[in-house]
């Protein structure tokens, strides 16, 4: 291993794949996209309103629709914002510490131990964002069911926990489908805080990879049926379907929270860019173009899914000393290695030319208290490239197995 080691650095390979980053290949998808609006003749909606000009804070009513659709709500629940569902998240966040989103209650920003609840492993962009906000963020153990809801329902019951995250299809990392059930009991959920939020980060809605995908309990509809439409804020974009730097986002959330939310909003921009929303609409023309348009993503992220669970059935599997779970769809791949051992794997990686997402970036506080959570995103690499950082990742993980078991 240590020679198989040696002969990798000596040929200099260099490949960043820490973040789930499209290839180039899957930019080019959505190319022609560019070329829809072209003069001031065709920069009208359908109603006429001129996409150049100030307005519509809540985004054009053909955008709007498309986006209740990824998200299976009505359009008067959805605001479209920017480029960035992250940005939404995060003025919603910021929105709640200086402004009660109900009624009597304090802003986020007055209670002294404020906490957020954070399922792990997790996206750490979330993490970033509560951990900025200075909450307390309280890990909650993710089962093949999404999260822990016995820990969920117990941990509601203390008033100064305020929400939630949630990645509830194809989670990031470990591409895991909330069950019904589960769906059911976050519905159900009676926290102590009046203001508390579930934020349902649904970024891999129409993310599939195979011909039979996992299938999602809207928790809107289940929320009426409760009488806890309050409870969910959902958020989707098209950042990992058109173009990343240039898409568009949403926020779907009942009439209360969209009060609080967009009263923020009309102070920070007079309009997000409606050129770009009415680029995206021409081009997909409805929700049925846009899930024809994913399947292409899927042609080419499916051999980059099927090739990393290749090298690890082949060159990891049988010494026992890695888990995972081959996802339905979303981005990455989650994988449990031998405890102790998710550091240094990434060190000796990146020490071959292969840059990895951080060991433990995937925990509140960058801390896993295993030391054996890594994600894998295959998306950027050409498939060359991939096979060779994989081969550089299995013959690390053993390495770093023998490391460990000798030490002990």
């Amino acid at each position: 291993m240590i020679k198989d080691l040696k002969k990798i650095k000596e040929s200099g390979l260099q490949l960043n794949m820490s973040r789930g980053v499209p290839s180039e290949e899957q930019l080019g998808l959505s190319v022609n996209m560019l070329d829809i609006i072209h003069s001031s003749v065709n920069c009208k909606t359908k109603d006429g309103i001129d996409c150049r000009n100030y307005g519509l804070l809540d985004g054009i009513p053909e955008c709007k629709q498309i986006m209740a659709d990824m998200l299976s709500v009505s359009p008067d629940m959805v605001m479209v914002g920017g480029n960035s569902s992250l940005n939404m998240m995060f003025d919603t966040i910021s929105c709640f510490m200086n402004k009660p989103v109900v009624e009597g209650e304090k802003p986020w920003c007055e209670v002294k131990n404020r906490k957020f609840l954070c399922p792990v492993p997790g996206y750490d962009r979330h993490f970033g964002i509560t951990e900025y906000f200075e909450f307390q963020m309280i890990p909650v153990p993710m089962t093949e069911n999404g999260p822990d809801m016995d820990v969920v329902e117990e941990l509601v019951k203390d008033a100064d926990v305020k929400g939630i995250w949630c990645v509830p299809k194809y989670s990031n990392p470990q591409g895991i489908t909330y069950s019904d059930e589960t769906v059911r009991r976050f519905a159900n959920l009676k926290p102590a805080a009046k203001d508390f939020r579930i934020m349902w980060d649904n970024a891999y809605c129409i993310h599939d990879l195979t011909d039979t995908p996992d299938t999602l309990l809207n928790i809107v509809d289940e929320c009426k049926k409760t009488g806890n439409i309050d409870l969910p804020i959902c958020f989707c974009s098209t950042s990992k379907i058109t173009f990343p730097g240039s898409g568009v986002a949403a926020i779907a959330a009942s009439k209360n929270n969209l009060k609080v939310i967009e009263e923020k909003y009309k102070y920070q921009t007079i309009g997000f860019d409606k050129i770009n929303m009415l680029r995206h609409v021409r081009f997909f023309k409805n929700i049925e173009g846009m899930k024809e348009h994913m399947k292409k993503h899927r042609a080419l992220l499916e051999p980059r899914f099927d090739l990393v669970v290749d090298k690890i059935e082949k060159n990891l599997v049988e010494y026992g000393i890695i888990n995972y779970k081959k996802p339905n769809g979303g981005y990455f791949i989650s994988v449990d290695v031998l405890e102790g051992t998710a550091k240094r794997i990434v060190a000796l990686c990146k020490e071959a030319g292969v840059i990895l997402t951080d060991a433990g970036a995937t925990y509140p506080y960058k801390f896993d208290p295993k030391d054996s959570n890594i994600r894998i995103a295959p998306s950027f690499p050409t498939i060359d490239d991939l096979s060779s950082a994989m081969d550089v990742f299995c013959v690390c993980a053993r390495l770093a197995a023998v490391e460990k078991l000798l030490n002990k």
